[in-house]
């Protein structure tokens, strides 16, 4: 897996390149501002990029900003969003093209290594990996006649841990069901959201969570 990083702090930069290092993915650049990201983009498209909301020179909204003209140039380039904020406008227009491949963790909830690692390997697979606090500021700004209202709220339970990258099987642990129901679940969130059912590559759960953030 290569990837590329954009972070403005030098020792959480240098410190998730080493990191990468030692569980063999390769770090094709590590940069500090927009400019440089997307000009290393442009020269080598990487299979994930690992993107700073706030970067110089104004340290606003430039890495999302990047992210989000990154992916208009490259269309489906995966992008991880570490940060330690939510900016709102900007992670919808990210979420918007429907395409897959985002996660938006929150630095400071990265409680473990291989949760970390385990979300880049999702989103540069095409899958979604977004920290619940992220989900819950989304959804206040959710459009609200959404189809995602047609849901129960047992379904939006299942749909928000799906959002997160949970399996089935860790969804039931999560809230005391089995298999069966999650299924059940999921496949009423499916209808009710109009995806088909002919789906067997998974692209169909990344639209249901899409949908489910995007409103």
């Amino acid at each position: 897996m290569r990837v590329v990083i954009a972070e403005d702090d030098a020792l959480l930069r240098e410190g998730l390149v080493l990191l990468m290092a030692t569980k063999g993915v390769e770090v094709v650049a590590a940069v500090d501002n927009a400019t440089d990201f997307l000009a290393v983009i442009g020269h080598d498209r990487p299979d994930v990029v690992v993107m700073d909301v706030r970067l110089p020179p104004s340290f606003g909204d430039e890495g999302l900003r990047a992210a989000v003209e990154a992916r208009r140039l490259h269309p489906g380039l995966p992008v991880l969003v570490l940060s330690a904020y939510v900016e709102h406008s900007y992670a919808a227009e990210l979420l918007a093209d429907g395409s897959g491949g985002v996660g938006y963790l929150l630095k400071e909830r990265v409680g473990r290594v291989e949760r970390f690692l385990d979300a880049l390997r999702r989103v540069a697979g095409g899958g979604t990996a977004m920290d619940p606090e992220v989900i819950s500021q989304l959804l206040v700004r959710r459009n609200a006649d959404s189809l995602v209202d047609t849901l129960t709220a047992r379904e939006r339970e299942v749909l928000a841990l799906m959002a997160e990258g949970l399996s089935n099987t860790t969804i039931g642990d999560r809230l005391g069901v089995g298999d069966a129901a999650v299924h059940k679940h999921i496949r009423n969130i499916f209808t009710k959201l109009r995806l088909p059912h002919d789906d067997s590559s998974g692209h169909r759960r990344v639209l249901a969570v899409l949908a489910y953030l995007n409103g």
